[in-house]
């Protein structure tokens, strides 16, 4: 067999799968023949065998010879029963006598068959079951309370003061808190761990109380309300995005200012438009404003008492749809304006709750039909805007002494929550619920022993946040009915503060022993000079001093000023003058001659000195010098 040479490569084998794949599909099907053929075969035998039994076992009569026909028959009909039957055994050990009816030998097999299919449950208890879980449904339907998720409770501290307002943004992934300290706290639920730690602390407003704090629609803005004239707006981080201009306080008319001259109470957000906000304020006046123009309101709403006259309005909201605008106001009225009509209120109720209370909160329900009222007068009111002349239920007994008490509905509508305020020390707050329907007290919540100021409902997260008057954000979820929130930072373990190094053992160490801090020692003058001369610093010669005024940025001698001249050229001259006199008269010669200084200024004032004249006359006769000395 000659070897391929060189130039001939090895031809690479082929293939074909369709015909590997019918030679093992008739090799199977071969196969399988085959084991039905064998099955058959043993069946009939076993078949041949059991009636050869039932022959002996017979008398040979007529009519056993008949039964036996029938028998054979009724196996033959039914084959399946009697491989059953066989196969089994037992039931033909035991079998003695004439065969069993045709009646009685097919109740085996139908309950052969019942065994294969499986036992089918009646349907009669399907059908109760079900029954029994429409009723569960609807019992739990109809129970509002059984949704109320406060099986879990978080605490945030806040600080010390009031948590005067709290904000969730729309997808619950941050929580902000402001209070009375002037701070507003950002919580990340994704970031904390099981310690609950803000990530930030900020004073937006200075020296201002926070009032209310909003996320916007979009979740990238907030807004900040405090106690001062102009609101702001920051985003998420902290960071100021605009602030409200203030009005002029001494324009009348308030409509004609550009910005709220006076406390802000509370804002909010448009539910639709994006930018939008609104503020009210205790100039009388509800704004609303846009972000991209903080120096001037979009548009200006003054609530009136029936009479005319200017009302304060305590709290404003919009509607779920953002086409109607709703304030309380400290005359105890409720006034609701068309959006896009500032001059006339479209609904107006003047005594929604007790004159001279304030009305800490207003808010719409999600279906956008009923509006519910917290009143400083310890009511809290459901109300139909569709008729809006009497409220539809009214609950007392609920004390309140802050004027930013919340209340809220929960997300699926059947609900009514707000909170209590106690004094110190005598008993805890509460957290109240009422269903919508009856407004019946069905529920609360003891939280702390002091004031539930604010509560927010959370629809996404199903998780109740709640600020109270101690400096605690507290916050109520189920694991089973809540989603995301505060579930997610229970269940990281607190992180362990790095603890600095310390040294295991106490050493004294002296500086000055360690190698590093010790000076060497001159071991020769010529390599320590020959070192200094290399050295830039020390082989640096001194710069002669400067003569003149003065180059190159170094200041002369003596300077060029005329201080300096005169130090210089009088006050260093040093020349001895003995006799003061003759220094003086030294200069009268010149100055007679030349005169320039003195005697100009006096050359029309001076006297004629005639009488001198005469005298000085006889004197120079007599001794010249001593009359030029008199003369001077």
């Amino acid at each position: 067999m000659e070897r391929p040479g060189p130039s001939e490569g090895k031809k690479a084998r082929t293939f074909d799968l369709e015909a590997m794949f019918e030679q093992t599909r008739r090799t199977a099907v071969e196969r399988s023949r085959k084991t039905l053929e064998a099955r058959e075969k043993e069946e009939e035998m076993n078949r041949e065998k059991e009636l050869r039994r039932q022959n002996e076992d017979i008398e040979p009569t007529s009519s056993g010879s008949h039964v036996v026909r029938d028998g054979s028959k009724s196996s033959s009909r039914d084959t399946s029963s009697s491989e059953s039957e066989e196969s089994s055994g037992s039931s033909d050990d035991e079998l003695i006598g004439p065969p069993l009816p045709l009646k009685m030998t097919k109740e085996p097999s139908n309950h052969i068959e019942e065994d294969i299919l499986g036992p089918l449950p009646p349907p009669l208890y399907e059908e109760v079951e079900e029954d029994d879980d429409d009723d569960g449904d609807s019992e739990e339907e109809e129970n509002p309370v059984q949704k109320i998720p406060d099986s879990h409770e978080i605490t945030l501290k806040h600080g010390t003061k009031t948590v005067s307002a709290l904000g969730l943004d729309p997808s619950g992934a941050r929580l902000v808190t402001g209070g009375y300290d002037y701070d507003v706290k950002f919580w990340d639920f994704a970031g904390m761990d099981a310690s609950f730690k803000a990530f930030r602390s900020l004073q937006p407003c200075e020296c201002h109380q926070i009032k209310s704090l909003q996320y916007s629609n979009t979740g990238d803005m907030i807004l900040v309300v405090s106690g001062s004239s102009q609101a702001k707006v920051i985003d998420r981080d902290g960071f100021e995005v605009m602030e409200c201009i203030k009005g002029d306080q001494y324009i009348v008319d308030m409509a004609n200012t550009k910005g709220h001259t006076a406390m802000l109470h509370t804002g909010s957000w448009h539910p639709k438009i994006k930018g939008e906000f609104m503020t009210c304020s205790n100039d009388a006046t509800v704004r609303t404003w846009e972000v991209e123009n903080p120096r001037k309101q979009r548009s200006v709403f003054k609530p009136r008492t029936m009479q005319g006259k200017k009302v304060i309005p305590t709290t404003c909201t919009y509607s779920r749809d953002g086409n109607l605008i709703a304030a309380a106001c400290q005359n105890g009225s409720i006034q609701i304006w068309d959006r896009n009509l500032t001059v006339h209120p479209k609904f107006h109720y003047k005594q929604a709750h007790d004159p001279g209370t304030d009305t800490s909160c207003v808010t719409f329900s999600y279906d956008g039909n009923v509006l519910a009222s917290r009143g400083g007068d310890d009511t809290l009111k459901l109300w139909d805007i569709r008729q809006f002349n009497k409220p539809l239920f009214s609950a007392s007994g609920l004390p309140t002494m802050f004027p930013m008490t919340d209340c809220c509905f929960s997300p699926d509508d059947k609900l009514v929550v707000t909170g209590t305020s106690v004094q110190r020390g005598c008993g805890s707050g509460k957290l109240v619920f009422f269903e919508r329907r009856t407004f019946q007290r069905v529920y609360e919540i003891d939280i702390t022993d002091a004031s539930v100021v604010r509560c927010l409902w959370h629809p996404k997260l199903n998780q109740i946040m709640v600020g109270t008057g101690n400096g605690l954000a507290k916050v109520y979820y189920d694991p089973n009915k809540s989603q995301r929130g505060a579930k997610l930072c229970v269940v990281k373990t607190q992180r362990k503060a790095k603890q600095a190094e310390t040294l295991t053992q106490d050493y004294i160490i002296t500086p000055h022993a360690l190698p590093m801090f010790r000076e060497p020692r001159q071991r020769s003058t010529r390599k320590q000079l020959e070192k200094d001369r290399l050295d830039p610093l020390k082989s640096h010669k001194p710069e002669p001093p400067v003569a003149g005024p003065g180059r190159g940025g170094r200041v002369g001698t003596h300077g060029g000023t005329l201080s300096s001249y005169i130090v210089k050229n009088i006050a260093l001259d040093k020349t001895d003058d003995s006799n003061p006199r003759e220094a003086i008269l030294r200069h009268a010669k010149a100055a007679e001659d030349n005169p320039y200084w003195v005697s100009p200024a006096y050359s029309k004032t001076q006297p004629k000195t005639m009488f001198a004249q005469v005298e000085s006359d006889d004197e120079e006769a007599k001794n010249e010098p001593e009359w030029k000395k008199r003369k001077i």
